[in-house]
């Protein structure tokens, strides 16, 4: 059955069989245009997530659609599925629309300016630009800096490999140390302790490495706080003393 009879018979009886077979004639058309949109798109956005809503789209443009219109069905119906994806973005996006409009606001004046200038504006200039006070400018500064939703999934960058590195293989773990700090440290302890007695040594971890007093480490190793300070500043002597030979033998070679 030509396709023009299909639409007649649908809109004289209202079958729904009639309305399946044009749903699925004029599927691939949701597909086409949730594809399009997907490519502009972060890629945890799911494809078939706007699929999903462009069906929907689909659906209601074919129970709207009116022959007497004058427009092949596949131009009016483009509208409609690509609203319903725009919707279902929309629905994504958990930052306010008014947030994203005055985002946009900033930006554009920030690239007139720009043009202008030859430089980028500051925040009185933006504020002038816009017609914003002081304090509107500082509320608008702020909406434009609302954090963003990030998968740990999403490609951070492509490597020579078959594997990507993803944002979670690139996370900061601050809960651990770091290694290469950690080894500079005991490298810099055992220079410095190289030499040094065991009580001195002690002295030098406790003071510089745990962070303890003078009087806390008297109490540690049982000694007065006052021979603590003098071991201290015997320390530190010939530590100075050390490193000025080492720098002189640096400077000789």
């Amino acid at each position: 059955m030509p396709i023009n009879e299909v639409w007649l018979e649908y809109k004289k009886t209202g079958s729904e069989t009639l309305r399946n077979w044009l749903t699925e004639h004029y599927l691939h058309l949701v597909r086409y245009n949730a594809e399009r949109q997907h490519a502009k798109l972060p890629v945890e956005v799911d494809v078939n997530d706007l699929v999903q809503a462009g069906f929907f789209g689909l659906l209601d443009a074919i129970d709207a659609f009116d022959l007497g219109y004058g427009v092949k069905f596949e131009t009016y119906c483009a509208q409609r599925i690509r609203g319903a994806i725009l919707d279902e973005l929309r629905s994504m996006d958990w930052v306010p629309r008014l947030v994203r409009s005055r985002t946009s606001k900033i930006e554009s004046a920030r690239k007139s300016l720009k043009a202008r200038l030859g430089r980028n504006p500051d925040h009185q200039e933006l504020a002038t630009h816009i017609g914003a006070d002081e304090e509107e400018m500082k509320k608008l500064l702020k909406d434009g800096r609302a954090v963003g939703v990030v998968s740990l999934n999403r490609k951070c960058f492509e490597t020579d490999s078959n594997k990507d590195v993803r944002e979670i293989d690139v996370l900061e773990d601050e809960t651990q140390a770091n290694p290469l700090s950690e080894t500079q440290k005991g490298d810099l302890k055992d220079l410095i302790t190289k030499g040094l007695s065991r009580a001195e040594r002690l002295i030098v971890v406790l003071y510089y490495y745990e962070e303890m007093t003078m009087k806390e480490i008297g109490q540690t190793l049982d000694l007065s706080e006052s021979r603590v300070s003098q071991m201290h500043s015997s320390i530190l002597a010939r530590l100075r003393a050390q490193m000025l030979h080492r720098e002189r033998e640096f400077y000789a070679g």
